[in-house]
């Protein structure tokens, strides 16, 4: 591991504290201060954090929470656009919805699985958000009204994923900066998909440029409401950005984002659904106008246009799959008896044989 010499040097430190040992706080437990000293040299170092170094409590949790956040908006994320898998235009765009709604479920199992090397089992995860004790990303309680929304979907949503996720691959601790690198490979394919529908409902009819337009114009402030709330607002970004969680704030990461968007909706041939846009040369970066943030708290607090849909049909396949995870498991464990009997086998013809 990255960190594995100044870990090294902290237990050894550890291993001959005492109660009263320097550096040692009340009801601190021995040897604390060698690994937090340990821990904020590694962070200040940019090395890595593994899941058998030693880590403060508080890093542990919000690691938990933002990575379960992240995992269940990739699979309540797939419903918006599930709903129009089967009345695609062309084969050809329901084999690409299929594979994107696919890598949406691979990404949510990659974070589950980065959640629980912090010690967090996925059962207990999943308990959370069914039962809404933890969140997801307020931008899927938003219906998808038209096929065109698929494309918004991927050209905005995603698009604003890629803006917040790609410095995740540089987040401090090893494995979700690792499961970031595939996630934002495959995000980037999907950004291009919805640009590319976009483009050809834009150049098509005027009905289809209608529609495209129309999408652009209902997702486009929900999402500059997926960075989060304003940095003033936010209890855990400055905290998160020393650890190097995170390492851009949530109006930082939201103004990249519009700059990035102007120039392609120009290509797009649509327009931007915000009078108050407008280049600032003296900053370098568009102006754009006022977020509604009443909206945004009351989506989170359960109160959008699909909250209950959203967290009602996850509960349902949630239970519809028991039996599938049970079959699994109990082939798994057949597996290791049988295993485990063939190395007892091999073993004991070893010792007949000698």
């Amino acid at each position: 591991m990255a960190t594995a010499a100044a870990h090294q040097a902290a237990r050894t430190q550890a291993a001959h504290a005492t109660s009263d040992a320097t550096g040692t706080a009340p009801g601190q437990a021995p040897g604390t201060a060698a690994y937090q000293t340990a821990f904020d040299t590694a962070v200040a170092a940019e090395e890595r954090i593994e899941p058998r170094d030693w880590m403060p409590d508080a890093y542990r949790a919000t690691l938990v929470r933002q990575i379960a956040q992240h995992a269940h908006s990739e699979i309540i994320g797939m419903q918006p656009e599930a709903n129009w898998i089967t009345r695609a235009p062309s084969l050809r765009r329901k084999a690409i919805l299929m594979a994107k709604v696919q890598d949406e479920a691979g990404h949510g199992l990659y974070l589950y699985s980065a959640a629980e090397t912090l010690g967090t089992g996925r059962d207990e995860l999943l308990d959370k958000l069914h039962s809404g004790r933890q969140k997801y990303s307020s931008i899927f309680n938003y219906p998808t009204l038209t096929w065109a929304d698929v494309g918004a979907i991927g050209w905005l949503v995603d698009g604003a994923a890629i803006t917040n996720q790609v410095p995740l691959c540089r987040c401090s601790y090893g494995p979700y900066a690792r499961a970031m690198v595939r996630i934002c490979k495959e995000e980037s394919f999907h950004q291009r998909q919805g640009y590319e529908l976009l483009l050809a409902l834009s150049r098509g009819t005027e009905a289809q440029h209608a529609m495209a337009q129309d999408a652009v114009d209902r997702w486009w402030w929900p999402s500059l409401m997926m960075f989060g709330p304003p940095d003033d607002e936010s209890s855990h970004s400055a905290q998160s950005m020393e650890w190097k969680i995170k390492r851009h704030s949530n109006d930082e990461l939201r103004q990249r984002f519009v700059d990035i968007c102007v120039p392609q909706a120009e290509s797009l041939g649509l327009t931007l659904p915000d009078p108050d846009l407008v280049w600032n040369e003296e900053r370098g970066h568009h102006d754009f106008g006022a977020i509604d943030w009443t909206e945004f708290w009351e989506v989170l607090k359960g109160n959008g246009p699909c909250n209950e849909q959203r967290i009602t049909q996850r509960r349902q396949a949630h239970d519809e799959g028991a039996w599938v995870r049970e079959a699994a498991a109990t082939h798994a464990a057949k597996h290791s008896e049988a295993k485990h009997a063939e190395a007892q086998d091999s073993g004991a013809n070893g010792k007949a044989t000698a």
